[in-house]
């Protein structure tokens, strides 16, 4: 925390107002909140990094049903990040039709896929006794390049964002959630519905 204090603060005191952080290192949502109250900086300019998790699920998808990774979209990741983040396969699509209707393999969904997707980074960590620098650094430029350009109609990517309280998330946590951007601002993907 005591890193993202001082840096949240460095911000504030000497960036634009209209600045946009986007913060990498684990617990990212704790670690974007703590630079964004530290620096009193706008939250709608703060963000923390799922990116990396979704691209994470939109490979796994693409390799069970054995389709380019570009045929997956509007899969999200919602939540905080590991264990704690819930990839959303069931509003997810594949070459253009509902996800489950491909991959009809329920066990694997809820076994496997979500497991592989929450601990990927930990056994990353434990095999090479260090993170994927490089994936995390793909990740943030396709984050950055989302928030930075429209969004193709149909389509959303997660990031994380300080919540108004959309879908039942307490108001100002930082919390992964399917977002749209025209370029200059985002918003919240609304109606999205979920099972029990």
């Amino acid at each position: 925390g005591g890193i993202f204090t001082g840096q949240g603060k460095s911000i504030g005191a000497s960036a634009k107002k209209s600045c946009r952080v986007v913060v990498v290192g684990n617990p990212c949502n704790t670690n974007a909140l703590i630079c964004q109250r530290a620096g009193g900086l706008d939250p709608k300019n703060v963000f923390a990094m799922t990116m990396l998790d979704q691209n994470r699920a939109v490979t796994q998808i693409a390799q069970k049903a054995g389709v380019p990774v570009s045929a997956v979209k509007e899969l999200a990741i919602w939540g905080n990040h590991s264990p704690t983040m819930f990839p959303d396969f069931e509003n997810a699509m594949v070459d253009g039709k509902p996800l489950t209707s491909v991959i009809t393999d329920r066990a694997w969904l809820e076994g496997a896929f979500l497991t592989t997707v929450q601990k990927r980074g930990a056994q990353i960590i434990q095999a090479r006794g260090a993170s994927s620098a490089a994936s995390a650094a793909n990740a943030l430029i396709d984050t950055v390049r989302n928030l930075t350009t429209p969004t193709p109609t149909g389509e959303c990517f997660s990031v994380c964002v300080v919540t108004d309280g959309q879908y039942g998330v307490p108001e100002g946590l930082v919390f992964s959630l399917p977002v749209r951007s025209d370029g200059r601002q985002w918003s919240v993907v609304d109606g999205v519905e979920h099972s029990d």
